[in-house]
C-alpha cells in the first residue's frame, strides 16, 4: 500500500557480516561436539555391484527404512523410522538414470506435483527471474519460493539478483542417489518454506572405483552433451566419492519452432506480430493514418514477428564438482562432509528493443519528414537493420557450499547430529539493450549531427546511433548462508505397541544478500540501486511418536496405530517468532493396508529479495499513462505515471494450512502390487504477489483502492516515493507543470495481497513382477485437481481458477521389462486440457501428453567391455508441439525440445 518506504542505498560489507555468521556456526558446532558414551559397529563397506543400483518405479518411500535403521527419511527428525501419517514420494537412481536428464529442474519436471512438470525448466540470463523454482502445488512465491529444496536434508544458499531462491540445476543427476517429496506442509520439521511441500536430494556416499558417463543428444536445431567422471573409495570405516560433470546444450529460437509464430490467424486466431519493425511506421496525430517504411504510403502498416530470433531456449554450460567424505572416528562417533562447486553459464538471444509507438517526433527534427498535416508523429521503428534482429545477455551463476558433520551414539539407541553448513553464490547479468533515453533526446534534437533519422536510419550520425547501441543493464548478487544445526534422538520409554521415540533440535541460519543493479552505457555506474541485508533465525523444534498399537499387542483390524507431533518455533530478526505444530497418525487395519492423516500450520517468511534488500527497488517514470481507469481522460493517456517497484519492508510471512489423509495398500491376493492415493487440502494465505499493473482490474476492483492515487498532488508522490531512486525523471517536482500533472501514482511493490485454497487427490499404482525372462513393471501416478480457488486481494470472493487457465489432471504412465540385459520402458506425460476465457474463439486449450521411450543394454561383463552400460532415449517420440494458445507465445500447457534422441555411455572400472 502507499506509504513512505524505507530503503537501503549503500552496499554494505556482506563479507565482514557472512564471516560473523560462519563464526557463530562455528562456535555452535564447538558446543554441540562431546564424548562419546556408547559403541557401535563400524561401518561396512559396499560391494562395487550394489553402489550403484536401486530398484522401483516413481513410488511411496515407506520401505527406505527396512534397510538401514540410522536413516532419517524426508518429513521426520527420527532415525529409522518412515514420518507418521504423511505421503512420500520418491525417485531412486533406476529411475534417474531412465529420464536421460542433465540436471536436477529437469528431474523435477517427471514429477506430476511439481509445477512445471511436463515443460522445458528454463533459467534465463536475466536478473529478474533466472533461476527455475520447483514449486508444488503451484502456490504462488515472489522472490523466495514456497517449497522447499533440501540437499541431503539442510538448505542450500540461493541465486539470483532479484531471488533467493535454490537453483537445482546445481545438482547433475550423476550426484544424486534419490529423491524424496513431501508434498505436505513441513514447517514443523524443517520451518520457513515448506508451505507446498519439501524436495530432498541425497546424494550418493559410498563407492569404490572410476565410473565414466557421456551423452550426445540432438533434436531439430538442437543439440547437447552431458559428460561426468566419479572416482571412489571405501576402505571399510569411511569413504570417499569424487565427481566432475559437465552439460552443456545449444539454445533454440523461437524461428525454430513453428508453433511460436506471431501470426495465429491461421489457426483462427489473432495476429500478434509486432508494428516495431525495420522501415518504422509513423502515425500522423491528426489524421490517425499510418505510414509505412521504406515507401511511406498512406494507410500502410507493415508488421513483423518481432521475437523470431529471440531464444526459446537459451544456450547453457554447467560446471559441477561434487566431493563426499564419511569416516568412523571410533566405534561410537562419525563424521561426514559433503561439499560442491558449480557454475553455470547462460546466453540468451532477445529481440533487439525499438520505438514502440507511444515515441513521438516532431517538425523540431531536421529530419522530420510530413507525411500529414500534423507536425507530429507517433513513431514504431525497430533497429534491426543497425544492431542487428537480436542483442545478448549472459549471466554467470556460481556457488559452492560446505557442509561437515557427525553421528554421536550417546548410549542405548541415543543418537547426538551435529551439523554444520556454509555456502556462498556469485550472480553477475549482463543485459544488453538500447539507451531509450538517448533515442527520446535524437527524436527531439534539431541539431543534424545529434538527431536521429528513423525514416532512414542510415542516414543518421553513426555517432548517434553508437551511443543508442551502447547501454546495459547490469546485475550483480552475492548470496550467504551459514547454519549449525543439532538433533538429538532415541527411545523414551517401551510400550507393548513399540519404543516411544522423542527428538529435539536447534538451528542457527544466518544469510545476507547483497545486490546492485545499474542501467547505464557499459561500464558505467552512476544510475545504479545497490542494497544490503541479513538476518539471523534462531530455532528449537522436537517430534515425538507413540506407537499405540504394534507387533507386541497389535491384532486383527488393529495391526498397528502410531501417533506423532512435531513443533518448531523460529525466531526472526526481521520478521519475529513463528510457531508451527503438525500431528499426523499411520493406522494399519492389516498387513497390507495403511491409512494415514496429518495436519499442520507452515509459513513463508519473506525472503531478502522481497524485503528491504531487493535492489529492484525504485520511483520508475512514464512520460505516458498506458495504464488507466475506464473513466479516464483521451488527454489523460499523455500525462505521466508514477510507479512505486521493488521491495516492500511491510511484508507479513506467507502462512498456510495442509492437511492430508491417504493409504497404501499392497494387496496379498496380487505381489508386487502397491496403490496409494492421498487426499490434500491447502488453504494459503497472505500470498506475497504484486498488484497487477498491466490489468484493468487495478482501477475496477475495490480491493486494490489502496494501491492507486489518481491525479497525486505533489506533496502525495514525495511521501509516496521519500528518497527512492528516480527512473525516467530528474525529480517529482518536474512532473508538474502548469498544464500537466501526473495521473496516477501505483504501488507495484510486493504485497501480501492473495490467497488460495486447492485440494485434490495424489495416486500412485505400480506393480513390478519377476518373470522367467526377467521382469515387467506397470506404473501411472499423478494428481487430480478437485478444487482450486484463487483471491486476488483481501476481501473479494475465491475465484474457480479451474473454469479459466487451470487443468485439473498431472500424471505419468509407464510400462516397462527387463530381458537379460535388455531394459525397456515407454512414459507417458498427461497434462489435461482446461477452458479458457476471454480469447474470443478460443474456448478450450488441449492435453499435452508426449510419449518418452527408454531402452538400455548391459554388455557382457567380461574384459574391457566388463561394466559398459549403453543407453537410448527418444523423448517426445512423436514429436508433439504444446497445445496451442491464442497469445503472444502461441502456446500453453506444456513444453518441449521437439523429438529428442539422446544415446549414452556408461563405464565402471
Amino acid at each position: 500500500m502507499i506509504k513512505r518506504p524505507e530503503t537501503n542505498s549503500v552496499l554494505s560489507p556482506a563479507t565482514y557480516a557472512f564471516r560473523a555468521g560462519v563464526s557463530a556456526v562455528a562456535v555452535a558446532i564447538a558446543a554441540m561436539a562431546g564424548p562419546a558414551f556408547a559403541q557401535t559397529a563400524p561401518a561396512q563397506p559396499v560391494d562395487n555391484a550394489q553402489a550403484d543400483s536401486a530398484s522401483g518405479n516413481q513410488e511411496v518411500v515407506l520401505d527406505q527404512v527396512q534397510d538401514n535403521s540410522d536413516i532419517v527419511v524426508t518429513g521426520t527428525l527420527l532415525r529409522g523410522v518412515a514420518p507418521v501419517g504423511t505421503n512420500v514420494v520418491g525417485l531412486n537412481r533406476d529411475d534417474i538414470l531412465r529420464t536421460g536428464v542433465a540436471s536436477a529442474n529437469d528431474l523435477l519436471a517427471d514429477i506430476p506435483q511439481v509445477g512445471n512438470f511436463g515443460t522445458v525448466p528454463v533459467g534465463t540470463a536475466s536478473f529478474a527471474l533466472p533461476v527455475v523454482r520447483p514449486n508444488i502445488r503451484n502456490l504462488a512465491a515472489a522472490g523466495g519460493s514456497s517449497t522447499l529444496v533440501l540437499l541431503n536434508g539442510h538448505r542450500m544458499v540461493g541465486a539470483g539478483v532479484l531471488q533467493t531462491t535454490v537453483d537445482p540445476s546445481i545438482l547433475p543427476p550423476e550426484v544424486i542417489d534419490r529423491v524424496e517429496i513431501v508434498p505436505d506442509g513441513g514447517s514443523a520439521i524443517y520451518g520457513s518454506d515448506a508451505i507446498g511441500g519439501v524436495v530432498n536430494f541425497i546424494t550418493r556416499s559410498r563407492f569404490n572405483g572410476v565410473a565414466a558417463n557421456v551423452r550426445y543428444g540432438f533434436a531439430d536445431d538442437y543439440q547437447t552433451v552431458d559428460a561426468s567422471l566419479t572416482a571412489g573409495k571405501d576402505w571399510g570405516s569411511g569413504s570417499l566419492l569424487l565427481t566432475y560433470a559437465y552439460a552443456w546444450h545449444d539454445n533454440i529460437q523461437n524461428r525454430d519452432r513453428d508453433y511460436t509464430a506471431a501470426n495465429h490467424t491461421g489457426r483462427g486466431g489473432t495476429d500478434f506480430s509486432s508494428t516495431v519493425c525495420p522501415g518504422g511506421n509513423f502515425t500522423d496525430l491528426f489524421t490517425g493514418l499510418t505510414f509505412a517504411g521504406p515507401t511511406f504510403t498512406p494507410g500502410s502498416v507493415k508488421k513483423c514477428d518481432s521475437s523470431a530470433y529471440s531464444d526459446l531456449y537459451p544456450r547453457e554450460e554447467r560446471n559441477t564438482v561434487f566431493a563426499s567424505l564419511t569416516q568412523q572416528l571410533s566405534d561410537a562417533i562419525e563424521f561426514s562432509a559433503t561439499a560442491y562447486w558449480s557454475r553455470r553459464d547462460t546466453t540468451t538471444l532477445s529481440q533487439t528493443p525499438g520505438v514502440s509507438g507511444t515515441t513521438n517526433i516532431t517538425a523540431i527534427n531536421p529530419f522530420f519528414r510530413p507525411l500529414g498535416p500534423s507536425p507530429v508523429q507517433l513513431v514504431s521503428l525497430s533497429f534491426d537493420n543497425v544492431f542487428g534482429p537480436t542483442m545478448t545477455s549472459n549471466s554467470r551463476f556460481e556457488s559452492y557450499g560446505v557442509t561437515p558433520g557427525f553421528k554421536i551414539d550417546i548410549g542405548k539407541d541415543w543418537q547426538v547430529r551435529t551439523e554444520a553448513n556454509v555456502g556462498r553464490s556469485y550472480n553477475l547479468v549482463l543485459e544488453n539493450t538500447i539507451n531509450t533515453g538517448a533515442v527520446d533526446a535524437a527524436l527531439a534534437s534539431f541539431n543534424p549531427a545529434t538527431a536521429l533519422n528513423p525514416y532512414n536510419l542510415a542516414a543518421t550520425n553513426p555517432a548517434v546511433l553508437a551511443k543508442i547501441g551502447n547501454f546495459q543493464n547490469y546485475g550483480r548478487a552475492i548470496q550467504e548462508l551459514a547454519e549449525a544445526r543439532v538433533v538429538i534422538d532415541g527411545s523414551l520409554v517401551e510400550l507393548p505397541g513399540g519404543n516411544v521415540r522423542l527428538a529435539v533440535g536447534a538451528e542457527y541460519h544466518y544469510e545476507n544478500l547483497a545486490s546492485q543493479i545499474s542501467f547505464n552505457p557499459r561500464g558505467v555506474f552512476t544510475n545504479s540501486i545497490a542494497s544490503f541485508a541479513s538476518r539471523n533465525v534462531k530455532s528449537a523444534f522436537g517430534e515425538l511418536l507413540i506407537p499405540i498399537f504394534g507387533d507386541g499387542n497389535g491384532g486383527p483390524g488393529m495391526r498397528a496405530l502410531s501417533l506423532s507431533g512435531s513443533v518448531r518455533y523460529d525466531d526472526y530478526s526481521d520478521n519475529g517468532g513463528t510457531t508451527n505444530p503438525k500431528v499426523g497418525f499411520t493406522y494399519k487395519p492389516a498387513d497390507q493396508l495403511t491409512i494415514r492423516g496429518n495436519y499442520g500450520t507452515s509459513f513463508h517468511a519473506p525472503s531478502l529479495a522481497d524485503t528491504t534488500s531487493t535492489s529492484d527497488s525504485r520511483a520508475q517514470i512514464l512520460q505516458i499513462s498506458p495504464f488507466r481507469a475506464g473513466n479516464s481522460l483521451p488527454t489523460d493517456f499523455n500525462r505521466p505515471t508514477i510507479i512505486l517497484a521493488g521491495g516492500n519492508p511491510d511484508l507479513k510471512p506467507e502462512r498456510a494450512n495442509t492437511w492430508s489423509l491417504g493409504f497404501d495398500w499392497k494387496p496379498t491376493i496380487a505381489p508386487g502390487l502397491t496403490v496409494s492415493a492421498t487426499y490434500y487440502n491447502v488453504h494459503f494465505k497472505d500470498a506475497i504477489q504484486v498488484p497487477p499493473l498491466t490489468s484493468p482490474v487495478l482501477f475496477s476492483n475495490p480491493g486494490y483502492a489502496s494501491y492507486y492515487i489518481i491525479n497525486p498532488t505533489l506533496a502525495q508522490s514525495l511521501a509516496a516515493v521519500g528518497n527512492l531512486l528516480l527512473n525516467g525523471a530528474t525529480s517529482i517536482q518536474s512532473l508538474y507543470g502548469p498544464t500537466i500533472t501526473p495521473y496516477v501514482l501505483i504501488d507495484a511493490r510486493r504485497s501480501n495481497i492473495g490467497a488460495i485454497k486447492v485440494d485434490g487427490i495424489d495416486f500412485n499404482i505400480n506393480y513390478l513382477r519377476p518373470t522367467g525372462f526377467g521382469s515387467i513393471n506397470l506404473g501411472v501416478s499423478g494428481t487430480y485437481t478437485l478444487n482450486r480457488k484463487n483471491q486476488a486481494v483481501k476481501g473479494d470472493p475465491f475465484v474457480d481458477e479451474l473454469k479459466n487457465g487451470t487443468g485439473r489432471l498431472a500424471m505419468v504412465a509407464t510400462a516397462g521389462g527387463q530381458v537379460g540385459n535388455f531394459t525397456a520402458q515407454a512414459k507417458l506425460n498427461y497434462r489435461q486440457g482446461f477452458p479458457v476465457i476471454g480469447l474470443g474463439s478460443q474456448k478450450r486449450v488441449g492435453a499435452f501428453a508426449p510419449v518418452d521411450l527408454f531402452f538400455s543394454y548391459a554388455l557382457p561383463d567380461e574384459g574391457v567391455l566388463k561394466g559398459t552400460l549403453l543407453t537410448l532415449n527418444i523423448d517426445n517420440v512423436f514429436d508433439r508441439d504444446p497445445p496451442y494458445f491464442d497469445t503472444q507465445s502461441g502456446y500453453t500447457n506444456g513444453g518441449t525440445l521437439g523429438r529428442l534422441v539422446s544415446v549414452g555411455l556408461r563405464k565402471k572400472f
